[in-house]
């Protein structure tokens, strides 16, 4: 059981890499940030591939932190 959590902690983090590496880029947004530009610009409504994979990255954290729980809680006995 301990090795199906390990195998399946380090497929959810290759994952959460490859989804984070294909999020679109916000270079506006971190140009506004450095030079004070809109502070509410973060605040419109993503759409559509943006979205999703914004939705897709927090299931998988979430995944990481439970798969996390369950080997640390594993390991101890």
């Amino acid at each position: 059981m301990y090795n199906i959590i390990m195998t399946l902690l380090i497929i959810v983090s290759v994952l959460i890499v490859i989804a984070t590496m294909m999020q679109p880029q916000k270079q506006q947004d971190a140009l506004n940030a450095l030079s004070g530009g809109a502070v509410f610009s973060g605040q419109t409504k993503k759409r559509g591939f943006e979205a999703f994979m914004e939705k897709v990255t927090s299931v998988l954290l979430v995944l990481l932190f439970l798969l996390a729980f369950v080997l640390a809680y594993l390991s101890t006995k």
